[in-house]
């Protein structure tokens, strides 16, 4: 009888399964004076992700988000929807490094 020994256990989980990413998030159109950065503090609780989320000069929300890659992705569709009072036109974001937050905070 031959047996054949895995050179790392099974058991363990996939590094890549529990990597944590961070995105930059901006909002565009009517997303000012219409508790959209509350929303965002909401789905960020809601999913479990850390960050940040602030008005920007030009009418936007931007925002910073980290993670698991599912929560990050299911806080960027919450926000893509917005809340009812918003009107999102856009919506575009990119992977930064990540900072370690393991909070949310909504900037003035």
């Amino acid at each position: 009888m031959v047996q054949i020994h895995s050179p790392r256990p099974t058991s363990f989980p996939c590094p890549l399964m529990s990597e944590t990413v961070r995105m930059f998030v901006r909002v565009n159109g009517s997303v000012q004076g219409v508790g959209f950065r509350w929303y965002a503090l909401r789905c960020a609780q809601h999913n479990g992700v850390a960050g940040w989320v602030r008005n920007m000069p030009d009418g936007s929300v931007e925002m910073e988000v980290e993670g698991d890659p599912a929560a990050v992705n299911a806080f960027i569709e919450d926000v893509r929807i917005g809340p009812a009072t918003a009107d999102v036109s856009e919506v575009n974001f990119h992977r930064i490094p990540v900072k370690g937050e393991t909070s949310f905070e909504v900037k003035r």
